[in-house]
């Protein structure tokens, strides 16, 4: 908490104890609710166990409420589950799905605040400081969160204090507790040792010491926990006694600036959705004009009332500051979503908010219309890159090189459009025709070549196939390779301008010097190759 915080920091952890089933069972119930016709119930009432290899032995990793009822629990090999179940269902882990709905859940906490870190396996921590008035309180919160959660398949424990260590010490073994400010030692003092989450060893240590509870641990004086157990131990218990911080880390940073509107029916007309980000963007434009800032970074997040949350991100090469800009961003990325934004049973809660910001400097323009170009422009960039993706709408920055591949860079355009403006190209010379083609080949291609004299220019060559009866030829142009900027120098080139019967143009070079340049690894004269580098308009 910041020393200059007038509200006490308080944690919300939320512990997911049955999440490889509970995910499990929701994917098969919404394979029953989308498959066409009658479908047979899977499973029902049936225990169901989900397994992993652990020490060249397959154990149960996760159960629902069946399996535990006959007794099973996590840890337990399935060879003796199933002699003491023989109609278990059994499934195998997946732990990259497991992290990805953890993920998901996450992302569907940000309902209730922006600051969500994940404490993995099976669980998360929720900073709700200053926002639990928001929800009724934080009992209310608390009831609210588990509710929905509850309802949407998931098993949860979840508790509140002023730590995350406390809170989550508190989730393994007693749900909905809230513990005031400065009562953490008392809460957690009758809990087991097993209870703080630390190895097996160090438990099992405890317990053989007679230390049972942690309120016989916190007993102790901390140099005799300490020197058994090691300092990290003593840390954590310190924590879960509200005697020290462990703070979250999490997933992203809080927006700048938020706006959002919660519906008490769900909406999931296209319509409904555009009047209001519509309403939320004029919202969040206001907000920032207090401040004379504009929005760089937009992100919208759609909350389905089953728990998925969609978002999209905008970004802007110019602060934006007008509500119909971010309106027109925003229906541009729908319209050109690869995936449709799937309303579902319909949305919530929208969300609007800007995660990165700039103050507005307010210039004066004079009558000349063109002062007025680079803005346009950079308008017209941000609408392309909402509707195709910011990576592909490029400019050119000039590199300091004559290799001809590097000599310039290609960078996002709305982030570099005001560098690419001021940038010194090498000028043409008038009425002299181009030095470097229009299209230059990623990869040069290479080409097959027959020259009259080794040194020369090509008088025909084939390339893709095709034969080039050449009729004109410039060059050479030398360019040797950058040996102070790799470990191996490369070989020198030698580029020509070629043109065919047809006119057509052509850039091409040789790679190598006939007799004059030796191979690095066998260290015989090379023997050039000639490549097709580019295309002349």
């Amino acid at each position: 908490m910041s020393a200059f915080s007038a509200n006490p920091r308080r944690i919300l952890s939320l512990w997911l104890p049955r999440l490889p089933i509970d995910r499990i069972k929701r994917e098969l119930a919404f394979k029953a609710l989308s498959s066409e016709g009658p479908v047979k119930q899977q499973g029902g009432d049936e225990p169901s166990v989900v397994v992993a290899k652990e020490n060249n032995a397959i154990k149960i990793h996760s159960l629902d409420d069946a399996a535990a009822r006959f007794g099973l629990d996590i840890g337990q090999p399935l060879a003796n589950a199933r002699a003491i179940c023989p109609h278990l269902r059994v499934f195998d882990a997946d732990l990259a799905a497991d992290a990805r709905i953890l993920n998901d859940i996450a992302d569907w906490c940000d309902r209730f605040t922006p600051l969500v870190a994940l404490d993995p396996p099976h669980g998360l921590f929720l900073d709700i400081t200053g926002c639990a008035h928001l929800f009724g309180g934080e009992a209310a919160l608390l009831k609210l969160l588990c509710d929905l959660l509850t309802a949407q398949g998931f098993a949860v424990s979840a508790a509140i204090a002023s730590t995350s260590i406390c809170a989550r010490t508190l989730t393994r073994h007693v749900h909905g507790t809230i513990v005031p400010d400065s009562e953490e030692a008392r809460a957690v003092a009758p809990l087991p040792v097993s209870a703080l989450g630390a190895e097996e060893a160090i438990t099992t240590g405890l317990r053989r010491a007679g230390l049972k509870t942690i309120g016989d641990v916190a007993s102790r004086a901390r140099y005799e926990i300490t020197a058994r157990f090691g300092a990290a131990f003593t840390t954590r218990l310190e924590q879960a006694l509200g005697q020290g911080d462990h703070p979250i880390s999490p997933r992203k940073p809080p927006p700048d600036y938020i706006v959002e509107k919660r519906f008490a029916e769900p909406i999931a007309t296209d319509t409904a959705i555009s009047l209001t980000l519509s309403r939320l963007a004029q919202m969040l434009v206001a907000s920032m004009a207090q401040q004379g800032k504009g929005a760089r970074r937009l992100e919208a997040g759609f909350f389905r009332t089953d728990g998925i949350m969609r978002g999209i991100v905008v970004d802007t090469g110019q602060a934006v500051t007008r509500a119909e800009v971010i309106d027109r961003l925003f229906r541009e990325r729908l319209d050109a979503l690869s995936d449709p934004l799937d309303p579902g049973f319909g949305f919530d809660l929208i969300r609007l908010s800007a995660s990165r910001t700039e103050i507005v400097v307010q210039q004066q323009h004079d009558l000349d219309a063109h002062v007025h170009d680079n803005d346009e422009l950079a308008a017209l960039i941000d609408r392309i890159a909402a509707r195709i993706g910011s990576r592909r709408v490029v400019v050119h920055l000039p590199q300091d090189t004559h290799i001809p591949e590097r000599a310039v860079l290609p960078v996002p355009a709305q982030q570099h459009l005001a560098a690419a403006a001021q940038a010194a190209w090498q000028p043409r010379t008038e009425a002299e025709p181009p030095l470097r083609p229009l299209r230059l080949f990623e990869r040069p291609e290479e080409i097959q070549v027959i020259a009259q004299v080794p040194d020369g220019p090509p008088a025909r060559f084939v390339w893709r196939r095709a034969a080039h009866a050449v009729v004109r030829a410039e060059g050479p142009e030398r360019i040797a390779m950058e040996w102070w900027r790799s470990e191996g120098a490369g070989l020198t080139r030698d580029y020509f301008r070629v043109e065919d019967e047809a006119g057509l143009r052509f850039w091409v070079y040789r790679d190598g010097l006939y007799d004059r340049e030796l191979d690095p690894k066998t260290g015989r004269p090379v023997q050039p190759a000639w490549y097709m580098h580019g295309l002349f308009a």
